[in-house]
């Protein structure tokens, strides 16, 4: 390998933003701020899910908030048609769909 080409690998500090968890790994990262861990200062990169908090490895789900999110789509766009009620209702127009035709022969010559 060529040297002074490739970046400096070192060990930082992940933390978790919503558990607070922490994980020391190799990485070559750069960071401008720092944590003390075990007595040792180390970069420190904050992360916003890890394992510690990601629905699939903690066995808990979030609930979405789904009604409220249809009730912001009807208020946006469902106006022009008097709310989601009638957005839902309303049918899509019926699309010209023509006849098929018989197969014809190729001329005769």
């Amino acid at each position: 390998m060529k040297p002074e080409i490739h970046p400096a690998i070192r060990e930082v500090v992940f933390q978790d933003t919503v558990s607070g968890a922490q994980y020391r790994v190799l990485s070559t990262v750069k960071t401008e701020q720092s944590v003390k861990l075990e007595g040792k200062d180390y970069p420190l990169v904050k992360v916003d899910v890890s394992s510690a908090s990601h629905p699939f490895f903690t066995g808990t789900q979030r609930i979405m908030d789904t009604a409220g999110r249809v009730e912001k789509f009807g208020n946006k766009y469902g106006k022009a048609v008097g709310g989601v009620t009638e957005l839902m209702k309303k049918k899509p127009a019926a699309a010209a769909v023509a006849a098929p035709t018989a197969p014809t022969e190729p001329p005769t010559k």
